[in-house]
């Protein structure tokens, strides 16, 4: 099996916390600390699931957070996040 899917969903992943630090809305935490625990946990056992299954609860987020403000979201994070989950 090759890393390369979960190398783009850990990097989407990476990017959407990013940008949900930046943003720093208190409507966010959840997802926000749900992606740093994945991370982390991705990185000690190189299981991918949970990067997945947050994954889509942040594009899920971030497609909301468009909606309201476009300017604040790119359609660049949007896709690479999509892209990186439907390579699993």
């Amino acid at each position: 099996m090759s890393s390369l899917p979960n190398q783009k969903i850990e990097k989407a992943c990476q990017e959407a916390l990013k940008k949900f630090q930046q943003i720093g809305s208190d409507d966010h935490n959840e997802v926000q600390s749900k992606l740093e625990f994945v991370l982390g946990s991705y990185k000690f056992d190189q299981n991918p699931v949970g990067l997945y299954e947050i994954g889509a609860m942040a594009l899920s987020k971030l497609k909301g957070i468009k909606k309201q403000k476009p300017k604040l979201v790119s359609q660049k994070l949007i896709d690479s996040l999509e892209k990186a989950l439907t390579t699993a």
